[in-house]
């Protein structure tokens, strides 16, 4: 099996210097390309074309978010993976409208992190934390932050709106078939045609799109 393509962008030599020997040491990944700021990180995912862009989100000059905005808009194939100090960012949140496909801590343990990656680099969407929903919910239900319902969204089904709120409440697909009791090849055909409709990159996308949109609303405490 190919190893998991990595290009590393965060503006602290030594925090890159760790990733890359924690991914140097790990069967399967080869890291190809490292950048010091988002500009670079462009010229890198362009250049190498990578699995995964593990993006550091605060960085000086062009930062992670306006990285992360042209690396989905520019290279639909290829998947961010950002990294923050703050569980609660509202660059994490504008990143994940912009086609990010999760974000993890920068304090994360190292097993997770490889984890994280190779969930990402498989074409889905790292939003199992828990802290991923609030951030998403938190940040979505601003004023500012709300957005119309928009067409696509009433094109759907009765069954598709429901996978819907079932992904923004964070559910696997097994989990959704479990729940809808349906075969979990019919859970993934429904979310794939979601997003396919919505025009989404990735589960991620369909959860942020779910509470913008107020088709999903933030559970209070």
């Amino acid at each position: 099996m190919a190893p998991v393509r990595v290009v590393l962008a965060d503006d602290q030599a030594l925090v890159r210097a760790g990733f890359r020997l924690l991914l140097d040491t790990e069967d399967g990944f080869e890291v190809v390309g490292e950048a010091g700021d988002g500009e670079q990180a462009v010229a890198q995912a362009h250049a190498h074309r990578p699995d995964v862009v593990v993006m550091d989100i605060r960085m000086p000059g062009t930062d992670g978010l306006q990285a992360t905005r042209r690396i989905c808009a520019e290279l639909p194939d290829v998947k961010v993976l950002v990294l923050t100090t703050f569980d609660v960012d509202e660059y994490v949140f504008e990143a994940l409208r912009a086609g990010a496909s999760g974000f993890l801590l920068k304090d994360t343990d190292p097993v997770d992190l490889l984890n994280g990656i190779r969930l990402v680099a498989a074409g889905d969407a790292l939003l199992a934390p828990s802290v991923t929903r609030r951030l998403i919910a938190e940040f979505a239900a601003r004023p500012e932050h709300r957005r119309p319902e928009p067409g696509a969204l009433r094109e759907l089904t009765a069954r598709e709106r429901e996978i819907l709120a079932l992904v923004a409440g964070g559910l696997s697909n097994d989990e959704i078939a479990a729940h809808l009791v349906i075969s979990p090849a019919t859970s993934r055909t429904h979310v794939s045609r979601v997003m396919t409709k919505l025009g989404a990159r990735d589960r991620a996308q369909l959860v942020v799109l779910a509470y913008e949109s107020g088709l999903v609303t933030p559970r209070r405490p």
